[in-house]
């Protein structure tokens, strides 16, 4: 295995003519794959099943996601935290198993529900797969496998989010189309285990030494990128810190304002009488779009302030919200679907690289764990409370502003890290 991963070239002998690829790709791929299901085609593709929850069962636009924010109350933000103790002692690679589980079954059971009270036991236990197997273990992984390379690493495995998510709304709706909603929720459970599964058992490996290889391929540990200021920052210490409430602040503001976006889009589009197909194509332009966000922002980073860029994509996001209120203009709204598709490449993948640049790799899945349960709040509330806002006024105008208003004061939060801070004070 060992000249399989180790990208080395034997002492005193002519060059390879391809060298072997860097175990920690694998894992990169291993982890696109895992955010490709668990995130992009759950996540994004959920909300071209609302309509039919609307029209077969009745719920409200409120309800349909209020049953994903039940699950990060009840038991996201427990759980998020035990995730990253158990990531932090046994490995990504265990905990990304379980979760596959969870996600799974919960969609296959999504096909036989009926009442309410079903919808919203099945998110919760959604909700846990999403914990386990989605962005905090394998912020962890990618983190444990690269260190001078990580913005790329990152990047590349946080395509397989952006890729899942725009082709989400295409394949449901197909499936929906075809198949019916039922249906369509069973298959894409059934796709998910029998994909992610021996993934994680044959190519998933939760850190370098397992292969007695070391970080981003290099020969010894002590050719290995220094993490920096606070490679084993305590966690206590770490949460007590301006900076960690700091990027807690201004990732849930903006990610607040995502996910409210990406979950009513398509009932948004709806209103102004776009068909499902025309939306779903918008849903998915969005996503293509932030395809090349995601790829220039893994090298951007790797050349310039992280926390700096990370203002940046999430201020250009921000402003780029008001052009829904054109949504009649296609080309306004194509504009919309571009620009904030874009900035959405920064959405998640600048996080653990900017704590980690503040705290080190230390404590990196409890502290992730934190973060991400702290922005799932924000994630599922925020939507939640545009649903609310559009069955009182029966209009997103309010939301819109809302949204807009909290992206800029997201952005203005997280240009105000200083890893520096946090150095002094180690």
């Amino acid at each position: 295995m060992a000249s399989f991963g180790s990208g080395m070239t034997p002492p005193h002998t002519a060059p390879a003519k391809s060298a072997p690829i860097f175990y920690g790709w694998w894992v990169t791929f291993a982890a696109f794959l895992n955010l490709f299901f668990t995130v992009g085609i759950v996540y994004y593709g959920f909300p071209v099943f609302y309509p039919s929850l609307v029209e077969s069962l009745g719920f409200t636009r409120a309800q349909v996601t209020q049953g994903f924010l039940y699950g990060f109350v009840v038991v996201g933000l427990a759980l998020g935290f035990l995730a990253g103790v158990l990531i932090d002692r046994f490995g990504p690679r265990q905990v990304i198993r379980l979760g596959i589980g969870f996600v799974g079954l919960s969609l296959v059971l999504m096909g036989w529900m009926s009442q309410l009270w079903q919808y919203y036991v099945l998110c919760v236990t959604e909700v846990i797969g999403y914990v386990l197997a989605g962005p905090i273990p394998n912020q962890v992984l990618i983190a444990n496998w690269f260190r001078g390379k990580r913005g790329r690493a990152m990047g590349a495995a946080y395509l397989g989010l952006g890729l899942g998510g725009a082709v989400a709304p295409l394949l449901m709706g197909s499936l929906i189309a075809s198949y019916g909603w039922r249906r369509a929720f069973q298959i894409i459970g059934v796709l998910i285990l029998v994909v992610l599964f021996p993934v994680a058992q044959w190519v998933t490996r939760s850190a370098p030494k397992e292969l007695g290889l070391f970080p981003d391929g290099t020969e010894d540990s002590s050719r290995v990128l220094d993490d920096g200021r606070a490679r084993s920052f305590p966690t206590g210490a770490a949460v007590r810190s301006l900076n960690f409430w700091l990027i807690l602040a201004g990732t849930t503001l903006t990610i607040g304002a995502i996910g409210t976006v990406s979950q009513h889009l398509i009932l948004f589009l709806k209103d102004y009488e776009y068909t499902t197909a025309q939306a779903t194509r918008f849903a998915s332009g969005l996503l293509l779009a932030s395809l090349a966000g995601r790829v220039v922002v893994g090298y951007v980073a790797d050349r310039y302030a992280k926390k700096n860029v990370m203002a940046l994509f999430y201020l250009l996001l921000a402003l780029a919200i008001p052009l829904l209120y054109l949504a009649p203009s296609r080309l306004a709204l194509w504009s919309f679907v571009l620009i904030f598709g874009f900035a959405m490449g920064a959405d998640y993948m600048l996080i653990p690289l900017v704590t980690a640049e503040c705290f080190g790799l230390g404590a990196l899945g409890k502290l992730l764990s934190l973060i991400i349960m702290g922005y799932s709040l924000g994630q599922w509330f925020a939507p939640w409370l545009a649903g609310r806002i559009f069955d009182t006024y029966r209009s997103y105008d309010l939301a819109w502003v809302m949204m807009t208003a909290g992206g800029v004061a997201g952005a203005a939060v997280i240009y105000a890290i200083a890893p520096e801070r946090s150095a002094k004070a180690a």
